[in-house]
């Protein structure tokens, strides 16, 4: 007990070290995975890594003298072309939740959702939600048009008006802002069994299958409320059911657990909405060429 209590006394600082270099690695690759240059910035790591240990097991002299002389210039080269990227990654990691414990605030933003979606649906202005989580929407985002305001009812009702350009798409929403509007959705690639679904709803299971938005889509037909989460689609929802849904996602924390599948399981084809057979002109727009 006295050796275990002196190491810990010597070496408590280390442990403390390598916990807040790990919290921080993690959460900004957590952020920067999502990125454009994540995948080539992971491939360029690999390829760096595979010829340091060849060089080092086979004793390639040579080849380490370039790799430790190219290491610091191939760094900063990297910084300089990869800084939009870094930028957004490092702005999503000051945004996570790891370090905003305001649930208030973000009670307030699930509130203003829900308060815009049914404003839409009483007015049955066809819309569609994307809520971004801990992967990024940034491809989905650069084929809309930069919004960057505060989420408000009026706000949705004037880019989902029928007569206006921003209409045909979707919205992205992150750090509880509006990003983008006009956004082009990949439709779902699995088969679904109802015929029923529009272009939009597809759009939305699609998306939802691609990364771990959050989805909303109002009918332009009926001003039904459907929700996505991880490429399952409820529909028909009513108001206190769709809030206390998106209370449940982002605030609980069993998102993952064996509720919400049952939940999700629970809509039968019979309560599917089935005046949305014919998609609108405005949701082929979510159908890229």
């Amino acid at each position: 007990m006295e050796v275990v209590l002196e190491f810990l006394q010597e070496h408590w600082r280390s442990a403390v070290e390598i916990l807040i270099l790990w919290v921080f690695i993690y959460q900004l690759y957590r952020t920067f995975r999502a990125t454009r240059g994540a995948r080539i910035l992971v491939g360029l790591a690999m390829i760096f890594v595979v010829l340091t240990l060849a060089s080092q097991l086979l004793q390639l002299e040579v080849m380490q003298f370039i790799i430790t002389r190219v290491a610091v210039v191939a760094a900063l080269a990297l910084l300089i072309i990869f800084q939009p990227e870094l930028r957004m990654a490092l702005a999503r990691l000051g945004s996570s939740r790891l370090w905003s414990f305001n649930i208030t605030q973000q009670e307030e933003f699930l509130s203003s959702v829900a308060d815009a979606v049914w404003e839409l649906s009483k007015k049955r202005y066809g819309a569609l939600f994307a809520i971004e989580r801990s992967i990024g929407l940034k491809d989905q985002i650069e084929t809309g048009v930069e919004i960057n305001g505060d989420l408000s009812s009026e706000l949705a009702l004037t880019i989902f008006h029928p007569k206006t350009a921003l209409h045909d798409g979707g919205v992205v929403l992150s750090g509880e802002r509006i990003v983008a509007a006009s956004c082009v959705f990949s439709v779902s690639q699995t088969e679904i069994g109802d015929r029923s679904m529009g272009l939009r709803h597809r759009a939305a299971i699609g998306l939802t299958e691609e990364s771990d938005a959050v989805t909303i889509v109002v009918s332009e037909e009926t001003g039904a409320v459907s929700i996505c989460v991880d490429g399952r689609i409820e529909r028909n929802m009513d108001e206190d059911g769709f809030r206390d849904r998106l209370e449940e996602i982002f605030l609980s924390d069993r998102e993952g657990d064996s509720d919400e599948q049952e939940a999700t399981e629970e809509v039968v084809p019979e309560q599917l909405d089935t005046q949305d057979s014919v998609a609108p002109g405005s949701d082929r727009s979510l159908v890229s060429d």
